[in-house]
């Protein structure tokens, strides 16, 4: 019930992620949020919805996982989508901002562990 729970959290963190990317990307809470101004938003307005994308995946293949159960025939690709999320956000933490750490690569451990421990 645990790891449901937390999969399903980090699910809807990249679905939130992907419709700021690739939705809300100019707006001006999106650009607050991420520190960016009107003028890099859209001249980052593709490149942003690429990442966007990518966060759907991620968000796609844990609803897929779930859908498949947990504990069950789903923990494995949670654990694959799981592990490629907390490479992401370790990038992204040493590249892009500390703060992703905390967004992406912590609940994704968390539910990492919780798969792997059936809990």
């Amino acid at each position: 019930m645990i790891a449901t729970a937390l999969v399903a959290l980090v699910a809807v963190i990249h679905l939130a992620i992907m419709a700021m990317e690739m939705v809300l990307w100019e707006t001006r809470p999106v650009r607050a949020l991420f520190g960016i101004s009107p003028d890099f938003a859209a001249n980052t307005r593709a490149m942003a919805a690429n990442q966007g994308l990518y966060n759907g995946f991620l968000a796609a293949g844990l609803l897929l996982a779930l859908w498949r159960g947990l504990p069950g025939p789903g923990a494995e690709l949670a654990n694959f989508i799981l592990a490629c999320v907390i490479v992401a956000g370790l990038y992204g933490a040493a590249t892009a901002s500390r703060r992703i750490l905390f967004v992406q690569a912590v609940p994704a451990l968390l539910a990492l562990l919780a798969v792997l421990t059936g809990i």
